[in-house]
């Protein structure tokens, strides 16, 4: 059984609770193999199965000094050295994050988005091909402009990342936007393959399941809503326009 060989953890360090949880939490990287980690049974989930899902409990695990990541009671906020603000451990980790997920995102949408197409070509109703009937078309031409536009946005996305320009505004629009546009993918081929795509002899019923946890790890859909409106309202307010 493969084993995580570090975990991120936020545990307070500061025992007074009525500390603000600004002040109380500190972050560290705790080695996988340390004493004292219990790991509980591999949940068995929805979809993406292969993934490694299980609680996990410390019992008086030693973490050394050095695996301290930022400063201590500062998990939650650390000078960033490239700007004047301050920042979040856990929130530049997201931003870092989604963009991986809006490209997870697109790369199940083109799947469902091959299948679809393929399975149209193979078809028949009506003496023709289904791919021919416009309800149809309008269907894979939407997945297909879904698919071009996540990419984009996910390029854009990374490209801010590569540059030192981590922000939440782009890798929110992009987690958002390829996630949302991965189910309706999912559920878009599951309905051009009518009731075959119900079944599990065929794969997009398995992409459907598959697609659903985008739209929730990295940070849920909901969430990005106020993410990317937070974002926008700062650049305006300091530009004085919306263009970024």
């Amino acid at each position: 059984m493969l084993y995580c060989l570090r975990f991120f953890v936020l545990a307070r360090s500061d025992s007074n609770k009525q500390t603000p949880a600004g002040k109380a939490f500190t972050a560290f990287a705790v080695e996988g193999d340390s004493p004292g980690i219990c790991r509980g049974k591999k949940e068995v989930n929805l979809g993406q199965r292969c993934s490694d899902t299980r609680s996990i409990t410390f019992e008086d695990v030693k973490v050394p000094a050095k695996n301290i990541i930022g400063a201590e009671g500062k998990g939650f906020k650390v000078r960033q050295l490239m700007t004047s603000r301050k920042t979040k451990i856990a929130m530049r980790t997201f931003d870092k994050m989604r963009p991986i997920v809006a490209a997870l995102s697109t790369g199940l949408s083109a799947r469902c988005l091959d299948e679809a197409t393929k399975y149209s070509l193979e078809r028949k109703t009506f003496g023709t091909e289904i791919a021919h009937h416009q309800a149809v078309q309008f269907i894979l031409a939407k997945m297909a402009m879904n698919v071009e536009l996540s990419r984009m946005i996910t390029y854009k996305s990374a490209y801010e990342v590569d540059e030192g320009r981590i922000g939440s505004y782009y890798s929110s629009i992009a987690k958002l936007f390829a996630s949302e546009s991965a189910n309706q993918a999912a559920a878009n081929a599951v309905q051009i393959f009518g009731g075959a795509g119900y079944n599990t002899e065929f794969p997009v019923e398995k992409l459907m399941r598959d697609a659903k946890i985008f739209q929730i790890y990295g940070g849920t859909s909901e969430i990005q809503y106020s993410v990317i409106c937070r974002e926008l309202l700062k650049i305006f307010q300091r530009n004085s326009t919306i263009r970024v």
